[in-house]
Order: structure tokens, then C-alpha cells, then sequence
């Protein structure tokens, strides 16, 4: 039995919407993270648990493609920044306005998702002309950003 009490609530998610026993919906859910892992890393080299982690993740903060909660984990919240930056466009420059807009459809606290992304420099801004652009080629990290991204980047375009 799992200790892990986010993997409890998707167990018991698919259990109420498929009828299975906990075993059953427990072992469909790990067979098809594995699977996707498996399929990631075949594809780009990236760690099944990593994988695994940022499938959990994305299902328990971002479900329906909306942020329901910022979490205070570092490492899940750098899973769905990766996953918001994606939203913008490599090539373009924006406005604040429009860096809000994009990040308003993800979670009301647009403010804080744009700090974050700042932060982690996935988003360089001028501040002289307050326009922003993702980060083509973001740096190497060190200390506990470090950490945090380990292993994450590979999700980054």
C-alpha cells in the first residue's frame, strides 16, 4: 500500500469513475506512468521518475489545464511554470498586459506565476520597457534552483 496521499487521491479518483478495486486502479495507474515513462524516455532520455513525477504533478495542481492550487513545493511549482510557459510563443516579444493575460488563464495570482517564471529566468524582461520574451537558452542554474530544475529542463522546447 502507498504512502503517498496525492497517488491515494487518483487511485481513488479512478476507482469511482471505473468501478476497479484499489489494487486494480492502483496497478492501471502505475502501468501507465510507467508507460509513459517508458515512451519519454525512449523519445528524449528522460528519467521515468521524473516522468513520473510531473504526470502526478500536472494531475493534481493543473487537472483540467487550470492551475487549482499554486503548490509551496518548489519542484511541483517549477513542473507547472514549465508547463505555463509553454502557453507563449518563442519568437515574440509581449507586453506586461499580455504576459498577464496569457498567465491569467492559468490562475487568478497572475502576478506571482510571472514573478516565478522571472525568477527562474524561463522569462527574461527589459525593465526599461517593461516587454518580455521566454528565455530562449536559460542559464545553468546553482543551489536550490539547481535542485529544483534537476532533471525538469528537458521539458523546457
Amino acid at each position: 500500500m502507498t504512502k503517498d496521499k496525492d497517488f491515494k487521491r487518483l487511485v481513488r479518483s479512478r476507482m469511482t469513475a471505473t468501478g476497479e478495486n484499489f489494487t486494480s486502479a492502483r496497478a492501471a495507474l502505475l502501468g501507465s506512468a510507467a508507460a509513459e515513462g517508458a515512451s519519454e524516455t525512449d523519445h528524449a532520455g528522460i528519467d521515468p521518475r521524473i516522468a513520473r513525477f510531473r504526470t502526478k504533478t500536472l494531475a493534481t495542481f493543473m487537472p483540467e489545464g487550470r492551475i487549482i492550487a499554486i503548490p509551496t513545493k518548489r519542484r511541483a511549482l517549477v513542473v507547472l511554470l514549465i508547463e505555463v510557459l509553454a502557453a507563449f510563443d518563442a519568437d515574440r516579444i509581449y507586453s506586461e498586459k499580455q504576459v498577464n493575460r496569457v498567465l491569467a488563464d492559468f490562475h487568478p495570482d497572475f502576478a506571482r506565476l510571472r514573478r516565478e517564471l522571472i525568477d527562474y529566468r524561463l522569462l527574461e524582461r527589459n525593465p526599461h520597457t517593461g516587454q518580455y520574451w521566454v528565455n530562449a537558452n536559460p542559464p545553468e542554474h546553482i543551489g536550490s534552483q539547481a535542485q529544483e530544475m534537476a532533471g525538469l529542463g528537458a521539458f523546457l522546447r
